[in-house]
């Protein structure tokens, strides 16, 4: 999304995978998980999708659900996409390293530079990976190690990548976005304001930053749509979820505000980055 020099580029599609019967119970969605409530996931799910299609005006691209893939829907771990190189990333799980497969072949047929995780000693999850339109940071999380970063660095080597420490039980992702070109947000947490420090410690780059009381909330999409004229989008937990922190989300300016409900499906541990998978290409014809 975007080059040197463009910031966070204007998108055109959107991939998603659909939500499987066998997320619904706490053994599908993996140990220690709540059951979830599968028409609600899946009705969120829809929501989601419909708001990428027709509100962001992205072409959409859904990959059916799998039911040997319960976790399949959070797709946005199985890769990280910038410009037309698409790295394929190795979950720290090996039961959701299956998940990549139909990813990549998507990918693929979009016409994206397909570049491989081959060493057996890296763990990515894409949710730990922030790309601001000028820098990459890498969360060091129980998912994602210094190997793993290695290989961000080694793909996008036209852009400066920085690895952040994360203290808690989240991805990277998880406490901190983008809420504009040059505004970051994240959660009142202190796991979540000591990423941020550590960022702007690391950064040759000046960042607005704004705090909002849930560290959820921070995960959220700034996207530029492919239409002239239009301005670009954040899209961010909304339908009820997180009301504090969608009051303070009013304090950015020049961007739409699109808000989408995921408190279904984050009991299962997804976010809105985990959920799709955003990017500026055109399919071959």
């Amino acid at each position: 999304m975007g080059t040197p020099g463009e910031g966070l580029g204007r998108c055109s599609h959107a991939l998603i995978r659909g939500v499987p019967e066998s997320l619904a119970s706490g053994e599908g969605s993996g140990a220690g998980l709540p059951a979830l409530d599968l028409a609600k996931a899946q009705r969120e799910h829809g929501v989601l999708g419909g708001k990428l299609r027709q509100r962001l005006g992205l072409q959409l691209l859904e990959l059916p659900p799998e039911e040997s893939l319960p976790l399949g829907p959070l797709l946005g771990d199985t890769a990280v996409i910038q410009g037309d190189t698409a790295l394929i990333t190795r979950p720290w799980s090996p039961s959701r390293r299956p998940e990549v497969d139909g990813v990549r072949k998507a990918l693929q047929d979009l016409g994206l530079r397909i570049v491989e995780m081959g060493d057996e000693n890296a763990t990515l999850d894409g949710t730990d990976v922030l790309f601001t339109g000028r820098e990459f940071f890498v969360g060091l999380s129980k998912w994602t190690n210094h190997r793993g970063a290695e290989i961000v660095a080694d793909t996008f080597r036209d852009f400066a990548v920085s690895t952040v420490p994360v203290s808690s039980s989240s991805h990277l992702r998880g406490l901190c976005g983008m809420g504009g070109p040059r505004t970051v947000v994240a959660g009142s947490s202190e796991a979540a304001q000591k990423a941020v420090r550590a960022m702007a410690v690391l950064t040759d780059h000046p960042y607005a930053s704004l705090t909002l009381p849930d560290d959820a909330a921070a995960d959220c999409l700034f996207l530029r749509p492919g239409l002239p004229g239009v301005p670009p989008f954040l899209l961010h937990r909304g339908g009820g979820d997180l009301p504090n922190s969608q009051e303070a989300l009013q304090k950015l300016s020049d961007v739409t505000l699109v808000p989408v409900s995921c408190s279904e499906l984050e009991k299962a541990g997804a976010g809105l980055s985990s959920l799709c998978l955003v990017l500026s290409t055109r399919p071959h014809s």
